[in-house]
């Protein structure tokens, strides 16, 4: 008697871990643009612009919450302020590397409305980006601007790296 055997496909191992989702990704490339890549970790919020290459991604300009230190914040690198802040210095880094427009790209994080990643994405926005996005996701300006966080030092050191940003 013959056994039948069944055949199985594995996933891709990224997709095993939950690190990639496929479809979307593929509807991202197919735009052929540059993708704005917004991720936020434990301390930090990343913040990327990549381009696709059939050999692999190539990241055009990259800037994490971290590189706001140089800058002189010396605060969290990751609440709203210091997101938006990070959104000013990827943009401005962009506009030196010739790069105007992108897509945004959240990857498996979940968008909702307000949050540090479209802080993130409204930083990037006002410092000449162009990327698709509705007024109604971005944080009220009293949350980007640091005005809901108890440390009132907040707010003036934002203000201040915020025009020397913009300035630039």
């Amino acid at each position: 008697m013959a056994t039948s055997t069944t055949r199985r496909t594995v996933p891709y191992r990224r997709k095993r871990a939950g690190k990639t989702n496929y479809k979307r990704r593929l509807a991202l490339l197919k735009n052929k643009g540059t993708r704005l890549i917004i991720r936020r970790t434990n301390q930090h919020i990343i913040m990327q612009l990549v381009a696709y290459e059939p050999d692999g991604d190539k990241v055009l300009v990259g800037v994490s919450s971290k590189a706001l230190e140089k800058q002189g914040w010396k605060h969290s690198g990751k609440n709203t302020p210091a997101a938006y802040l990070t959104g000013l210095l990827l943009g401005k880094t962009a506009k030196e590397a010739k790069v105007t427009k992108a897509i945004l790209d959240l990857g498996l994080q979940t968008p909702i409305k307000g949050s540090k990643l479209y802080a993130a994405l409204k930083g990037a926005i006002d410092a000449g980006l162009e990327v698709p996005a509705s007024e109604d996701v971005f944080p009220q300006e009293d949350r980007i601007n640091g005005k809901h966080v108890k440390n009132k030092a907040v707010a003036t050191d934002f203000e201040k790296l915020k025009n020397t940003l913009l300035k630039a």
